[in-house]
């Protein structure tokens, strides 16, 4: 089956590594978890009030495209790390926000909808991880210890990529994640644009943030970053933007 999917852009992606991200269409969800286009939209998310069955329906669709049922978990802002070679016989998905796999066939998955997904391989591709990077994941450091478990599992050179989320433009923040990044340094800090017009508040820039951290952990080749879920509505489900509202799902995996 051909599912919509966002066109990767990732060249140094190794031949060896496979990697996608979906769109909100392409399923059977009905409003408010359409495709707002008047078709089925492809909601991947069983927690946010779909209808059980459309949920399925459409995850039926997304493994017809992978080697085996994604590793999901439960995505809480934090930043557990997550082997996902051997997650666990638990009849819920593992409460962790990234997962890494150096068994072929295994897919690390991340679900979102403003928040930023960002993949990662390692360059001879032997390692791979996946992250759910929110503002507080970001400023706890989720990215690194990403990193840190791929190189605990042997990668070397990481690459990585980051996936559809909330842009520059909509994010709006108030001063308290400013402070949050403030132990960061100048440069975590410059991804933060005060609003004139609002006391106060500020624009903030996930996918500098993310670049920001993957530099700090030694992952200076990134890709991605350009699609905004906020501005988008086409294309991407926005918890910012709609409130009620689906899931997409970026994944990667060794073939």
């Amino acid at each position: 089956m051909t599912l919509p999917l966002v066109d990767l852009c990732w060249p140094q992606l190794p031949a060896t590594i496979a990697a996608l991200s979906t769109t909100r269409r392409g399923g059977v969800s009905t409003a408010p978890y359409d495709d707002a286009a008047g078709g089925g939209g492809l909601n991947l998310g069983t927690h946010v009030g779909d209808a059980p069955q459309s949920v399925a329906a459409n995850r039926a669709r997304l493994r017809t495209l992978l080697p085996a049922e994604p590793v999901w978990l439960r995505q809480v802002h934090g930043v557990r790390v997550i082997d996902a070679d051997r997650p666990g016989s638990a009849p819920v998905p593992p409460e962790a926000d990234a997962s890494v796999s150096a068994t072929p066939g295994v897919v690390c998955a991340i679900m979102t909808a403003d928040c930023l997904p960002v993949l990662l391989a390692d360059e001879h591709g032997r390692v791979v991880g996946a992250a759910h990077a929110g503002w507080r994941g970001l400023a706890a450091g989720v990215l690194e210890a990403t990193v840190a478990a791929m190189r605990d599992a042997g990668a070397g050179r990481v690459l990585g990529w980051l996936g559809p989320a909330i842009g520059p433009r909509e994010f709006e923040v108030g001063e308290e994640v400013v402070r949050a990044f403030a132990g960061l340094g100048d440069e975590a800090v410059a991804a933060f644009r005060p609003l004139p017009s609002r006391p106060g508040k500020y624009l903030a820039d996930l996918p500098a943030l993310a670049r920001r951290a993957l530099a700090r952990a030694g992952v200076a080749d990134v890709a991605g970053g350009t699609h905004c879920t906020a501005g988008e509505p086409q294309s991407f489900y926005s918890f910012r933007r709609d409130g009620a509202t689906g899931r997409m799902a970026s994944m990667i995996w060794i073939k």
